[in-house]
């Protein structure tokens, strides 16, 4: 999925993945990491997800990368946020109420850029990216992570001859192959939840589940 195709869903606003409240299972696990008040969330590919609110009212400070500049608009109008704009070298940084959001390219952000975060989110961002990008995108993004970082990871799995992505199905075995070399991963619930998915029962989805997992960036790389 090149940057244009998904400029075009955000103008045209073709924008299915996104949740008008904090993803469930989310709020669900995220107190299990022990993520302490004051820490940094990384939400790579964060559109205007309510998810960044909700880190926010955790009391932890939020940094997230999204190409669309109306995607970030739209969540500090609809947060009735006015951020403080600056430039760096890895894109124009908006910044309210301890949410920071680059408009760049994710793929473009190196260790520096995410040194001080301390956990991480991923719900649409591994997902929405075909397998060709995805290895990059280990590589690059989580890669880039601190040692000790924690988060979630939230992936769909479905039979992938069912439907094309995106989003994409990453089954169990592609996250742990792919995720090893950075560091651990833990599978906290499994859930089928095609009975709530229209959109893929009508192109013929016969088996949809979403996964949760708790990741970490060994500390001795």
């Amino acid at each position: 999925m090149e940057a244009d195709y998904w400029m075009q869903r955000w103008r045209e606003g073709r924008t299915g993945w996104h949740q008008e409240r904090p993803t469930p299972l989310m709020c669900r696990h995220w107190p299990k990491l022990g993520i302490e008040r004051g820490s940094r969330v990384f939400v790579p590919l964060a559109g205007r997800s309510q998810d960044m609110a909700w880190f926010a009212s955790q009391g932890l400070r939020v940094l997230g990368v999204e190409l669309s500049e109306l995607a970030i608009t739209g969540f500090f109008v609809g947060h009735g946020l006015t951020p403080k704009t600056t430039v760096s070298r890895y894109g124009t940084h908006h910044e309210a109420a301890g949410i920071e959001l680059i408009c760049g390219d994710a793929f473009a952000l190196d260790a520096e850029a995410l040194a001080g975060c301390d956990a991480a989110f991923d719900r649409a961002a591994m997902i929405a990216l075909p397998p060709s990008l995805r290895e990059r995108y280990v590589d690059t993004v989580y890669g880039c992570l601190p040692r000790r970082c924690r988060g979630l990871l939230i992936t769909l799995e479905y039979p992938k001859d069912e439907k094309a992505g995106p989003p994409f199905a990453v089954d169990e075995a592609e996250v742990r192959a792919r995720l090893a070399p950075w560091g651990e991963v833990e599978t906290l619930e499994r859930r089928d939840i095609l009975a709530g998915q229209p959109s893929f029962q009508a192109e013929g989805v016969t088996r949809l589940e979403t996964v949760v997992y708790r990741v970490e960036r060994r500390a001795g790389l």
